[in-house]
């Protein structure tokens, strides 16, 4: 059986931590430390903010993860790749709310990396990005990182170091919940992703391609270099301009359709699955043949209930669905928003023909929902607090030449975004391009001010407006950017800075 479930990969062991010191702060780089009068992350604040997480007794997990240039069969193709371990994806995190994490990470990659943990409001010197609380761990080096991971809910953890996000190096990590009822027979971790990496090209090659074209909207391809369709012809009536790579796979738990993991259970067991969009540049489109889902979270935060057929999710954004199992032979498809192809897994509670890797469940093309459509639960809503502060981002780009902006300027020339602790901050995402943008902040989460899920990673519509509120109670400097991971790359991301 190739499924993820609730028998993790990867567990680390546990003991008695106490009020453990804060070391291992790093060195930055790339923009440096800010201004003098920003909060560093060596600062005193953020010592404080780790102090106020930790309890006596502590207890800790430990684990260590090896990023490292692997083989792999993603189901019939054969690819070079870089990994964490042996596995695609890597191996599964998981702990409990309060606990103390320490993962030891050994760099074999030919290159330096980093780890960030996506989701996760934890301390600033842990959060994995090079040049703003890190140096890039070098080839041949480790770095342990050690936080407490506060929240309960489905989280991931990946680099924060150029494209390496496109390659295999991702993996689940779920934060558990000891006071959660459960009510649920089985748990599955589902990992949606876009696969390009030992097919011909490397994500850097691809990135290369885009810095590179010198093609328009009206040709349609990237000039000189096979980099498959530009983003202006790759539409979704749902989000506008969907993507800028045509990727040739898409997958499932590491495996191609033609070769799909196998998910399995007994008729009429509720499920609960964990979904997470590990993607660079696609969003997908989910559905289960046969059934509908019942959203419980997002982004690891409670909602209030929600039946749909189909979920749409962006780069970065994570749903936890309940389904009750019918019997036989299902397929669970992730399409490709906007692209052609598809990701699929197999459901099998019974007997019955594996569904074809081109199947399209009439799920996909009936209620499709995004978080502006839920309702956060009583208990992940921020109480209501007049806005302190109100914060713009203008989100701009083009796809010839290829650059990213926010408030007309590229990363690290982005101005920071400035505030002060205990503050009630808005940030007002403005969506001036005709592409969709999947937000993501570091270190906190933020509700939707019209309404909707909590959330970490949002999704901004072509020519939209989305404003979402959070509470400065993190101090430090934190990356706030774009998910798709190449307009990241290029210019895509400022920093959210506390004032001293």
């Amino acid at each position: 059986m190739n499924d993820i479930n609730r028998r993790t990969l990867l567990i680390g062991s546990a003991g008695a931590a106490g009020l453990l010191g804060l070391g291992g702060v790093a060195a930055w780089s790339k923009s440096g430390p800010g201004p003098a009068s920003t909060v560093g992350v060596s600062s005193a604040a953020v010592r404080r903010a780790e102090d106020m997480r930790r309890k006596a007794n502590q207890r800790v997990v430990n684990a260590r993860l090896i990023a490292q240039p692997i083989t792999l069969n993603l189901g019939g193709l054969v690819v070079q790749t870089w990994g964490y371990g042996d596995s695609l994806p890597g191996p599964v995190l998981r702990a409990q709310a309060g606990d103390l994490l320490r993962v030891k990470v050994d760099n074999k990659l030919s290159t330096g990396t980093s780890v960030h943990w996506h989701g996760i409001a934890l301390r600033n010197d842990m959060d994995g990005v090079p040049g703003i609380t890190q140096d890039p761990i070098a080839a041949g080096k480790g770095f342990t990182y050690e936080f407490t991971a506060p929240d309960p809910g489905t989280y991931f953890y990946h680099p924060h170091s150029g494209v390496q996000l496109d390659r295999g190096l991702y993996g689940a990590l779920v934060i558990d919940d000891p006071a959660e009822p459960g009510k649920y027979d089985e748990e599955w971790i589902v990992v949606l992703d876009d696969w390009v990496d030992g097919t011909g090209r490397t994500p850097d090659e691809v990135l290369e391609g885009l810095r590179d074209a010198k093609g328009s909207a009206q040709d349609g391809h990237m000039s000189g270099k096979d980099m498959g369709h530009m983003g202006e012809s790759m539409q979704s009536p749902l989000l506008g301009g969907a993507g800028d790579i045509d990727y040739p796979h898409y997958l499932i738990n590491g495996r191609t359709p033609g070769s799909p993991a196998t998910l399995t259970a007994k008729p009429g067991q509720r499920v609960r699955i964990r979904i997470i969009n590990a993607g660079s540049d696609t969003a997908f489109r989910l559905a289960l043949g046969g059934h509908r889902m019942m959203v419980t979270h997002s982004d690891g935060f409670p909602v209030e209930p929600l039946s749909t057929d189909a979920l749409l999710i962006g780069m970065g954004e994570r749903y936890d669905v309940v389904v009750t199992l019918g019997d036989g032979a299902f397929p669970l498809v992730a399409s490709a928003e906007g692209k052609n192809g598809q990701a699929m897994a197999v459901v099998r509670t019974g007997a019955g023909r594996r569904p074809g890797p081109d199947v399209q469940p009439a799920e996909l093309n009936r209620r499709v929902v995004l978080s502006t459509d839920m309702t956060a639960a009583a208990q992940a809503r921020l109480p209501k607090k007049k806005v302190d502060r109100q914060l713009d981002l203008a989100l701009s780009g083009s796809m010839a030449p290829y650059r990213w902006t926010i408030n007309g300027k590229m990363f690290p020339d982005t101005a920071p975004l400035m505030v002060k602790q205990g503050e009630r901050v808005r940030l007002r995402f403005q969506n001036r391009s005709m592409m969709f943008h999947p937000m993501h902040v570091h270190g906190h989460t933020f509700a939707l001010a019209s309404g909707g899920a909590r959330k970490d990673t949002v999704i901004v519509r072509p020519m939209q407006t989305v404003d979402v509120e959070l509470e400065a109670d993190n101090p430090g400097r934190w990356a706030t950017h774009c998910h798709n991971i190449y307009h990241a790359e290029t210019g895509m991301m400022t920093t959210l800075d506390y004032e001293k």
